[in-house]
């Protein structure tokens, strides 16, 4: 079974939107890195010298690589990274190799067998 890795930069308000859809998509766990920051292609607004920007969380997401398409439009759509600027992007990197992923790989194996 081969991997995918799915890794989300979202607004801290719509990382649990984000983690449900990435669920109801196919995958089957992810790891949240709270309070990253970031910064797009505008400055960030200061006030007093402080910048006024929502904090970030990094969602990262190990999946089978026939269902990563499917997870990562469905959590595009829910998280409105097309449609409004600043709220999250989402990237796909291949995975050459994993482990500790046998339970998901046999929890998986009948859904991709379908899909295949």
């Amino acid at each position: 079974m081969h991997f995918k890795l799915i890794i989300a930069f979202v607004e801290d308000n719509k990382t649990d939107a984000i983690m449900d859809a990435a669920r109801e998509a196919g995958a089957t766990g992810c790891t949240v890195i709270n309070n990253a920051r970031g910064e797009g292609i505008k400055e960030n607004k200061t006030f007093f010298g402080l910048t006024l920007s929502t904090q970030r969380d990094v969602i990262l997401l190990l999946v089978e690589q026939h269902l990563s398409r499917k997870i990562l439009e469905h959590i595009g759509t829910v998280g409105e990274f097309d449609a409004k600027p600043g709220t999250g992007i989402a990237v796909v990197v291949d995975v050459e190799d994993a482990v500790g992923v046998l339970h998901q790989s046999e929890e998986l194996s009948d859904v991709v067998e379908e899909i295949i």
